[in-house]
């Protein structure tokens, strides 16, 4: 996500830090978005020289402090609330107190992101869709202490990305993933009660539903390990809430690391 993140933004012309302390996730990330551009020079989208530009205006950095001046952070790490809060508070403490920083966290809460750090007003949500460069829409979150022009500045910023922006409240899963829990959930519980297979689910959802992709092949796609965590924070948050409920199917395939497409296999099987 934070490649995609970041081919985004440098595809509109600003200039990007793409930060990651492994050297090893920095040239992944370079693979990918030399490999995307190019599909899109292939398909005539973008030029030769377009593609250039665009990395050009991409600094690889493993340094967190060289962030110092950025007008916009964006975390896009793990749903894990105390890793992004460890990150928050020493972003506080680099970047400068009228910078924005904004998490890309798909349901966790803002206002518990920025608890307790200075100036919590430029912290807010900024939750992209997986794959950036392909998916419109994004949500800007306000916690309880983002500032209402910090809210817009950040609304403003993913319309200047060709982006469909929308506010959401700082609640579980916001709009877009409050919705897909049940989506998932349910189709995850067909599936354990043996009502029909993966592929038929997914064919019935395509074909008659009108899905451009089934639930299985949605959750191959994002990745297992991300859709079991989200449900998981929904499903915490909501008091255990029965309807929010993690499937053990879910929990058992995170376990054997059949993550999805990243892996080569989930529920389907992928060629590497």
């Amino acid at each position: 996500m934070g490649a995609g993140i970041a081919l985004v933004c440098a595809s509109k012309k600003y200039d990007v830090m793409l930060f990651d302390s492994n050297l090893d996730v920095l040239d992944k990330a370079k693979s990918y978005m030399q490999k995307t551009l190019e599909n899109q020079v292939i398909k005539g989208r973008i030029s030769d020289q377009d593609k250039a530009d665009t990395l050009e205006r991409i600094t690889w950095v493993q340094n967190m402090n060289e962030l110092t001046d950025g007008d916009i952070v964006i975390e896009a790490v793990s749903e894990r609330i105390e890793l992004k809060k460890s990150i928050f508070a020493a972003l506080t403490e680099i970047c400068r107190p009228d910078a924005l920083l904004l998490s890309n966290t798909s349901s966790l809460s803002i206002t518990a992101i920025a608890g307790g750090l200075a100036h919590p007003e430029r912290i807010a949500g900024m939750h992209f869709f997986n794959p950036a460069p392909v998916m419109p829409l994004v949500e800007v979150i306000r916690g309880n202490m983002t500032g209402m022009e910090q809210a817009e500045r950040v609304f403003h910023f993913a319309e200047s990305l060709g982006k469909i922006a929308v506010y959401a409240s700082d609640t579980p899963g916001f709009i877009v993933n409050r919705i897909a829990r049940p989506f998932y959930n349910e189709s995850l519980r067909i599936l354990q009660d043996k009502v029909a297979t993966v592929e038929q689910i997914d064919h019935i959802l395509t074909q008659a539903g009108g899905f451009k992709m089934g639930p299985f092949a949605l959750q191959d796609l994002i990745g297992i390990d991300v859709s079991f965590a989200v449900t998981e924070s929904v499903y915490t948050s909501f008091f255990q809430e029965g309807r929010f409920k993690p499937s053990r199917i879910q929990q058992r395939m995170v376990q054997a690391g059949t993550l999805g497409r990243k892996t080569g296999g989930g529920f389907y099987e992928y060629n590497s």
